[in-house]
């Protein structure tokens, strides 16, 4: 933390602008060394050359400074807006690693220091991790309300009721022999009955959320020469799988990612489902029936001259769908959730529609909570908070006041209070130089 720190804050490779960032407290010093003049003024976007340190030229940019606190680090932080050409960012990048004191920053340390100096709380920063990574627009909006700090605010709320109860609590232990109430347990009973209510409730959508950020997994199952993989690539409007009227020409399992009504949907082509199979068909067999178990949803596909195998039922789920392919062919008349022919851009569509409304009413009532480790942590918490209600009951006021602080505890680990280094280190590992 008391290192200065550098990296390129935009994508590598050529364009328009790049922006290097310089944070911590050599960056005054640093920017000095690289302009000529007075510095910036705080906030004030200034256009100045910057120099070598034998005085050559190294670029013209849009020079920015940050003072600290008021920086997204927390600490001085300058931003040197240079032309995006590849020679130009390694000279800046060289002119910065040949000054004393600074360095490289590692991935992630840019927003760990915002993390440290109290500008952003864990589920903050992992609210900016999915918003960085986010590819549609559910996981956008869903990452916006995790970067706003609406989750930290409401574990906030939790943790200030329940230190007034335990403070409550803490006076009848400490000072029993003086003028306190005499049981303020029924009020401190409501009190973690009604915390532990909220928490189970906010719970109640972690799975959901989790789905919407996660993405959901589509597979595709039925007999060789059914038309899986030319169902596939008309959904994903691309030719990604090989799609012959030779059955078995699909061996392994093939993706294809794609957004419908804002969802990341990964659809998975397999193995036709053939009632002989040859030893490299087994294989492929093997690993569809694992995906297809293992999925959110299965579309189960029959064509006129390729029925699905009475086995197949043993795989099938509340929800999924069956779809008769081919239904341009003679026999296609049997009726299903959906008829489609990849020569009826219409009847695609239609399958389009209805499966981002199936996934999307399971995104239905999404909490805030969409991350394991925030999962784990509030389940702590409700967890203690209905021990010490039990306990309560039972007058054991000091081991109840022990369960408040265990739940006190679970919610600080949950906004990263208190933590461990090990924690940290899995949090801010998944971010990218330069942020």
């Amino acid at each position: 933390m008391t290192d200065t720190i550098f990296a390129l804050a935009t994508p590598p490779g050529t364009s328009a602008i790049a922006v290097i960032r310089v944070s911590g407290p050599g960056a005054d010093e640093a920017l000095g060394q690289l302009i000529a003049g007075p510095l910036p003024g705080h906030r004030v976007a200034s256009q100045r050359w910057l120099h070598g340190a034998d005085g050559t030229r190294l670029d013209e940019a849009l020079v920015l400074r940050f003072v600290a606190p008021a920086s997204a680090t927390g600490e001085t932080v300058v931003e040197l807006h240079c032309h995006g050409g590849r020679a130009v960012v390694a000279a800046v990048l060289r002119a910065l690693a040949a000054m004393p004191g600074l360095r490289p920053a590692e991935a992630g340390e840019f927003t760990q220091r915002a993390f440290r100096n109290g500008r952003l709380d864990l589920t903050q920063v992992e609210g900016l991790g999915d918003l960085l990574a986010a590819e549609t627009e559910g996981q956008r909006r869903q990452a916006i309300g995790g970067l706003s700090g609406a989750l930290r605010a409401r574990a906030e709320d939790w943790r200030s009721r329940l230190l007034e109860v335990l403070a409550m609590t803490e006076v009848t232990i400490d000072w029993a022999d003086e003028e306190v109430p005499e049981d303020v347990g029924p009020e401190v009973r409501v009190t973690l009955a009604s915390l532990a209510a909220e928490i189970a409730t906010l719970l109640e959508g972690q799975a959901a959320a989790e789905r919407l950020r996660e993405g959901f997994t589509v597979v595709l199952i039925g007999a060789p020469n059914a038309g899986k993989s030319s169902l596939l690539n008309a959904l994903v409007r691309r030719p990604l799988a090989i799609a012959t009227p030779t059955p078995g020409t699909t061996r392994d399992l093939i993706e294809g990612s794609l957004e419908i009504e804002g969802l990341a949907v990964t659809l998975v082509d397999t193995a036709g489902l053939a009632t002989r199979p040859d030893d490299i068909e087994a294989i492929g067999i093997h690993r569809a029936r694992d995906r297809a178990a293992a999925a959110d949803l299965r579309l189960f596909l029959h064509a006129p001259d390729a029925p699905l195998p009475a086995d197949a039922e043993a795989l099938r789920r509340s929800g999924d769908l069956d779809v008769g392919t081919k239904a341009d062919c003679n026999g296609a008349t049997t009726k299903r959730d959906h008829r489609v022919s990849i020569k009826d851009a219409a009847s695609i569509d239609a399958l389009r529609t209805h499966l981002g409304a199936l996934l999307a009413d399971r995104t239905a009532g999404a909490s805030l909570v969409s991350h394991v480790r925030q999962a784990r942590h509030l389940t702590a918490a409700a967890r203690h908070l209905r021990t010490a209600a039990d306990t309560a009951l039972c007058g054991e006021a000091e081991i109840m006041a022990e369960e408040m602080r265990l739940a006190v505890r679970a919610l600080e680990e949950l906004t990263g209070r208190i933590d461990t280094e090990a924690v940290l280190d899995r949090v801010f590992s998944a971010f990218c130089l330069g942020k």
